[in-house]
């Protein structure tokens, strides 16, 4: 019966990096910040920034989804 190989003694397996957030996650998380301030005009840097600090931080935390949702149009 073959053998199999294994990994060199000492070696870790590396870990997946986490997805980033695409552009468009992005912008639907930063559309959303502006519809549940009310559509009220605001600052969209800061909406953008905001969305994407968010989804990062969702990435991070195992198990967890994202915070985008459908929105009926």
């Amino acid at each position: 019966m073959p053998r199999m190989k294994s990994a060199a003694p000492g070696t870790k397996s590396v870990a997946k990096p986490k997805p980033q957030p695409t552009h468009d996650e992005i912008a639907l998380r930063a559309y959303q910040i502006y519809v549940e301030r009310g559509c009220t005009p605001g600052d969209p840097m800061q909406d953008w920034l905001r969305a994407e600090q968010e989804l990062l931080a969702a990435s991070k935390k195992p198990g967890r989804k994202s915070k985008i949702v459908p929105i009926a149009a």
